[in-house]
């Protein structure tokens, strides 16, 4: 009987279920766009539903089985994996009573509260945690006492969304560094929830579940998750861990000083570190991994992937049409038009990431700027290829912004995720940042790191690097063209006044923030 990996991913803008064999391949893989609605009461907030999003994960799951035509029989161990931040709240019969998506934004004057109140705790509990107010769950969990004190009251527990999905189909609650960490409750120096943080806060200490490598064995597909999903009953179920590390685990990034860059919904640049320096400035995230002593500096760019799926849908609906027919996908068509505008895209400009600041994490109000009325050079092609420019240039910003601190700066990166399946998106990154860029056949890189993971808890591998050598290969490698790089360098330094001027009309309450903290 072959033997079989599944990795479920819960992403910001879907969910997906993933099989791999024990090298690495991708066998078939099923997803589920999904959307958070905003509570038109509460402005800014993410809504996670827990039923809608559960239907969706088992039919990833379902009809992955039927797509594979895999036995469940075959499938040996399954982990997860998803989005950090987003968090799930239990009451004390491990009932679901409340969760949000990632960027959620309500606690607005919680966060407010916290910076007056206390002007020094943000940056000492990053000291910390290597997190800030902008996304953690202390602001929320402060909201959630004000607005919806009979929740607050009834909150037992607390877990990530990849935790939720390992309760779901185990009927148990646990949790691991490389996630939990993203709250701003857990103390990276330790890799342990820290109640002292709540304390602080005036908030409950008592809500933590216990905490586990990743990799560990966390249970059992239970009888009534079989019944949902079609996996038989009693498949072992690993500890998994966030998007990104594992993410980074799927392209290899397990030692000190291997870079990653990750292009999905967000895109996110990772770097390595066996000592986790914290920033003065707090402007870059610093996470722990899920390997052990090793720590990620982190920089996120927001939204490439979903600004893509949106010009998709807003302005390429000859391209949507001819893909219903070919077969083709939309993006590679779109591209075959786009590869001619020259580098810089005839001076168009487009502001929608900032380079991350994570203390003070403001975004332009969206905006495509110096164009003329000539449809040759300007047309939806010339603002495609803008729009990949513009994320490039938002993680050149990050590749500094990490070199600035640490003094070390990659030779080579790996990019992996949606955006790396562009053979010109990745060339424009190369070019940009004028480094080498290399590509894995595996383009799930999340889930392929859940994968290596699990691959080494049943033994097919001795260790994680002997996982790694077996399972990742590298499809191609670009190289950066430099006459390319001369000219986006000029522009770039363009790029960042251009962005500093629309940021400041968005301060200036002129025009919205495309996303900002909550509490500036």
């Amino acid at each position: 009987m072959s033997k079989y990996l599944m990795t479920i991913d819960a992403g910001t803008g879907s969910v997906r279920a993933v099989i791999f064999d024990l090298k690495g391949v991708e066998i078939a893989c099923v997803s589920r766009e999904w959307e958070h609605t905003e509570d038109p009461l509460y402005p800014g907030s993410m809504n996670f539903d827990i039923d809608k999003n559960w239907k969706l994960t088992c039919e990833c799951i379902s009809d992955v089985l039927h797509l594979s035509k895999i036995s469940s029989d075959e499938i040996v161990a399954i982990t997860t994996t998803s989005m950090r931040e987003a968090i799930v709240l239990y009451d004390k019969d491990l009932k679901e009573i409340w969760a949000c998506a990632n960027v959620d934004s309500r606690a607005i004057e919680e966060v407010k509260l916290l910076k007056t109140s206390n002007p020094h705790l943000e940056r000492e509990l990053y000291n910390l945690t290597g997190q800030t107010f902008a996304l953690g769950s202390i602001p929320r969990f402060l909201w959630i006492k004000k607005h919806l004190p009979e929740i607050y009251a009834n909150t037992h527990r607390i877990s990530m969304l990849n935790d939720w999905l390992i309760f779901k189909l185990s009927g148990n609650l646990l949790s691991e560094a490389s996630n939990s960490c993203t709250t701003g409750i857990f103390n990276i120096k330790t890799n342990s929830w820290d109640e002292s943080i709540l304390n602080k806060c005036d908030l409950k200490n008592n809500i933590f579940p216990k905490t586990l490598n990743s990799g560990t064995l966390a249970g059992y597909v239970t009888e009534n998750a079989s019944k949902t999903t079609g996996l038989n009953k009693n498949i072992p179920l690993f500890i998994g861990g966030g998007d990104a590390q594992l993410g980074a685990i799927g392209i290899g990034l397990i030692n000190p000083n291997e870079a990653g860059i990750f292009g999905g919904s967000f895109w996110q640049y990772e770097f390595n570190t066996d000592t986790p320096i914290m920033d003065s400035n707090c402007k870059v995230r610093i996470n722990s991994h899920a390997i052990d002593s090793i720590w990620q500096y982190e920089a996120i760019a927001f939204f490439p992937g979903l600004i893509m799926r949106w010009f998709r849908d807003a302005f390429c609906q000859s391209e949507k049409e001819e893909s219903l027919k070919t077969g083709e996908d939309p993006y590679s068509i779109i591209s075959k038009k786009a590869i001619d505008i020259p580098a810089g895209s005839n001076g168009l400009i487009c502001t929608f990431s900032n380079v991350m600041n994570f203390i003070d994490w403001r975004h332009a109000s969206p905006t495509f700027t110096n164009f003329s009325f000539d449809s040759n050079k300007f047309n939806k092609y010339t603002f495609f290829k803008a729009i990949m420019e513009n994320s490039c240039y938002v993680t050149k910003g990050h590749v500094d912004l990490v070199y600035n601190l640490t003094g070390q700066f990659p030779t080579e990166i790996t990019f992996a995720s949606g955006a790396s399946k562009s053979p010109m998106w990745c060339q424009i990154l190369a070019d940009i940042l004028n480094i080498k860029i290399k590509v894995p056949k595996v383009k799930e890189a999340t889930a392929l790191g859940g994968a290596i993971l699990t691959s080494v808890a049943i033994n097919a591998y001795s260790n994680v690097e002997e996982a790694c050598k077996n399972m990742i290969q590298i499809e191609k490698t670009y190289t950066p063209n430099y006459e390319n790089h001369l000219i986006y360098k000029k522009i770039y330094e363009n790029w960042l006044n251009v962005y500093s001027s629309q940021l400041e009309i968005a301060n200036k309450n002129l025009v919205n923030h495309m996303w900002i903290a909550p509490g500036l």
